[in-house]
Order: C-alpha cells, then structure tokens, then sequence
C-alpha cells in the first residue's frame, strides 16, 4: 500500500478510469434510486414470501440477492399509503385518510415535500411511472410535486367514468399533466407493459445521471387486466397472470440495470401499497399466514411483502425482521442522495440504511402506529401488537366476534402472526406501556382537536380531467377553459418553506 502512494498521478488516473469501466464508482457517486409499488399485492401472493400458486422467478432472485423485509407496514388503503411513501408521514398528520376519487376537491398539499422534491437539489432526474392516486386536478398531479414527468393512470382502474365522446366507460392515460388517451378495461391490458417501456427508457436516458424512478404499478389493483402474453399462463387464474407479469416488469427493469452496469448503483425497492383486497375471490390475492385485508388494520391488510437490492451494498440472500414502514421511505432515500429534510415540519419516518445494509437490527422508531382514517386502531412495540378499537377484517366485510368488544387486545407477533390469541390479562404492564404510547400519538394527531395535523390541498370547482358523466350528480359535467391555478387553488392554511436540517439517524 505504501508503494502505491508514489504512483505517477497519470498511473491513478488510468485506474480510476479502469475501475469506472469495469463497473465500479466512486464511493461519493450518489445512488440511482427506485421505488416499485405494487397495487392490492398480498403478502403471501410472490415466491420470496411463500406463495406456492405465482411464479415469481425475478423477485425470487431479487430477494437472493438482497434483503427481505418482513415486518414492513403500509396502509389499509391506496391514497393514504401513496401519501406515506411520497411524504414519510402517517396520512393522518397530512390529512390524507382515505381514498381519493376522480374530480375530488382535494388531494396531497402542494406544501407537503415529497422525495421527488428533496432530491431534485442534488441533480436528480425524477419520473413517476403508474398509478398516482393523490388527486386528480392538476394542481395535484405529479408534475407539480417534483416529478419532471408522469406518465400513467392517475387513480385506481376501477374509477371508470363514462365519456361524453365516446360513451364508453373509461380512465384517462397521462402524459405529463395531460390526457393522452382514453382507455377501456380491454385496453388496459397493455397498461403494465406499457408502463415498463416508460421506465426503461427513463432509465436508459438518464444513465449519466442520478435519477429517482417511482413506479407504482396499476398492477393488482381489480379490474384484473393481464396483458396478453400472460392471459391463461399461470397456475392461478386471471389474477395469477397479473402476478406473474408484474413480475416480468421487475425483471425487466433490474436487467436494464445490469446491461447498463448500474446495478451497484442503484437501490431497488419493491414494496406492495397494502394488503390483499380479499372480498374479490378469485381476483384477490392471499395475506398468507396474516389476519385480515386490504382496508383493514389487521396485519393482513397492513404488512406487505417488501425487498430491497443493491448488489454490492446490501448483503445477498438476507432477512430483516425489525419493524419499518413507507414513512421511513422518504428519510432514507433523502439521506441517501445527500438531502436534507424540511425544518418546518415534523416527519414521522426515520432513515434505514443502517437496517438495508445489515449494520443493525435496531428499530429506527419507538413504535408502529395503525390508523384507520383519522382513527388510531393499534400500535407495536417489538413483538406486541396492542389493538385498541374493534377492527373490521377487511374492506367489505364487518369485525368479527373476537375483535368486537371494547377492551384493548394485546398479540404477540413472534409468538403468533396470526392474531388469534388475546394475552392481554397475562400482560398488563405491556399493555399499559402501549396504551400510553397511543395516548401521545392520539393527541398528537387522533381525536376532533389534533395538535400536530397538517391540512390537505383543496381546489375550488374541481372537474374530471375529461369530458365525463359525473354520476355523484347524475348529470353531466365537462372539462372547460383551463382557469388560472391563482383562482382556482387556496391554501387552506400558510406553509412557510425554510432552511433544511441535513438528516441524520434518530432514535
């Protein structure tokens, strides 16, 4: 080594030069990053985490070479895990609690920061590729929340509205912050296909520079549309094929990153938005050995199948069972590309690097909070789960017996995941310490008077983003002359921006 330092500087250079052809980087380069989310994915629905009826052969060997998280938690329903991921904050405190639908007043704060935004600073190219599902008025859209570009179906694929053109019933394909076409069910397709194409080429464009690549898929979100190369392929019906090709989507995109040399530098996660919409039968997938689905805080419908890759960095074949969630998303991938976080603001997400790279089993927070809505449900700590309010089994269906009466339920995860036993006689001073932990967050954002709730974005006169029926009405209502965005947004309440704080890890 001693030899090497009185290297001729042209001799360093060609081995920097070397290296660099070789496939490696400089320690200071900032990672590619890219978040892949799946739509209405069951826990139990890929190969890594024990289906048996989807063949996932990418993600079986995405997860050999990288890390299985498998105490990862979402949210029981599509905006409000959106929101988490995009902000790093429980929907609750952002005022996001439930679903959005086409020309709603409402939608994601323009205020609110999200990872697109806080990278940007650091030179990053940034491009949302699916499903948004943050409002649909423009002020709401991608483009206007740090995205150079968009490309996808802005809400669930089951939010049709007929078209006063065509009078079909249909959901609108953006580019940007326009529609490009209209598409039927049979059209959609070719959505997952077509969304891949996207992230392909982005990533091709932008192999010179970082970029930050979110892809949140339509995929398995009911109406179950395979594309026709999968049609009738796998061994588990329409939904099944869903599977499979979502599954030939990650393929595609983690080979691009091997062609182009960039696995090493690049951090790949893949995550589901929540739990299986179970009430749909066949077109549902499974929560595997969890209670409960899709709309429900049972672990079912909350904990989600989660891997992430990064071939050099995070160690192959690994499991990690600390608990994290998508509000630790944002804070980890901010710190990552050399970002600050906002000053001005409380995020609830902590950074998990040192989790990714299997330099700690720590939890990043004290504890997990569960909210329906506005409603503060259950928290965990460690193995224990405390359920403090009766808890339905999943979007259309009611609660059962065992979860009906008012007294908290205390479950122990490592024990059991199942949820079936309540030991919370046997355990008095856990649930006491989890009660008082749900006491601080429900003051904090639970209740009519929360202290630390940031408000929603609103639109006045909101209107679908094409000439549609509006059936809430039960008439008619058209896209008209675009109106200032001065007149047509109000702040619900100011938001001044200040310096950022460099992030650091928090307990």
């Amino acid at each position: 080594m001693k030899h090497l330092l009185h290297l001729p500087v042209f001799v360093w250079l060609a081995l920097a030069i070397a290296s660099t052809a070789a496939g490696g980087c400089p320690p200071s380069s900032k990672p590619n990053l890219v978040v892949i989310f799946i739509d209405d994915l069951g826990y139990g629905d890929i190969g890594p985490f024990g289906s048996t009826l989807n063949r996932t052969p990418h993600l079986d060997r995405m997860a050999a070479e990288g890390m299985k998280l498998t105490s990862f938690y979402a949210a029981p329903v599509c905006s409000v895990s959106r929101a988490q991921l995009l902000t790093g904050c429980y929907g609750a405190r952002i005022s996001v609690p439930g679903v959005y639908f086409p020309a709603g007043p409402s939608g994601l704060n323009p205020q609110e920061e999200t990872i697109a935004e806080l990278v940007k600073p650091q030179g990053y190219a940034t491009m949302c590729v699916g499903k948004w599902h943050l409002g649909d008025q423009p002020e709401f859209l991608p483009t206007n929340q740090g995205f150079d570009h968009y490309f996808g179906i802005p809400y669930s694929n089951d939010m049709q509205r007929k078209s006063l053109d065509t009078d079909q019933r249909v959901v609108p394909l953006l580019r940007d912050n326009q529609v490009a076409e209209l598409l039927t069910d049979e059209a959609q397709t070719t959505v997952t296909e077509r969304y891949t194409d996207e992230a392909v080429t982005f990533v091709r464009a932008h192999r010179d520079r970082p970029f930050f690549l979110y892809f949140p898929h339509t995929a398995v979100h009911t109406p179950i549309v395979p594309g026709a190369a999968f049609q009738g392929k796998s061994a588990n019906g329409r939904y099944g094929d869903w599977v499979e090709e979502v599954d030939a989507s990650v393929g595609r995109v983690l080979g691009v990153l091997r062609e182009l040399k960039l696995e090493q530098q690049t951090l790949v996660l893949f995550i589901s938005d929540n739990g299986p919409w179970l009430i749909k039968g066949s077109d549902g997938g499974t929560a595997g050995p969890l209670r409960g689905g899709k709309g429900s805080t049972w672990e079912g419908g909350v904990r989600v199948p989660a891997i992430a890759w990064w071939p050099g960095r995070i160690p192959a074949g690994t499991t990690c069972d600390t608990v994290a969630a998508t509000i630790d998303i944002l804070p980890t991938l901010v710190n990552l590309a050399g970002g600050m976080l906002p000053a001005d603001r409380v995020i609830d997400g902590r950074d998990i690097t040192p989790l990714l790279m299997a330099e700690s089993t720590a939890a990043p927070r004290e504890a997990h909070f569960y909210f329906s809505g506005y409603t503060l449900q259950a928290v965990r700590q460690g193995p224990w789960k405390l359920a403090l309010a009766p808890q339905a089994e999943t979007m259309g269906k009611g609660v059962a017996a065992d979860a009906a009466g008012p007294g908290p339920r205390l479950y122990n995860l490592d024990d059991e995941i199942g949820e079936q036993t309540n030991v919370a006689v046997q355990h008095p001073d856990v649930v006491q310490r989890l009660q008082d932990l749900a006491a601080q967050m429900n003051a904090e954002l639970g209740g009519p008077a929360p202290a630390g709730r940031r408000p929603a974005g609103s639109v006045a006169n909101p209107v679908t983003l094409y000439p549609a029926e509006n059936p809430s009405r039960g008439g008619n209502r058209r896209t008209g002359p675009s109106r200032s965005r001065s007149k047509r947004f109000r702040w619900v309440t100011p938001c001044r921006r200040v310096k950022r704080r460099r992030l650091r890890a928090s307990p």
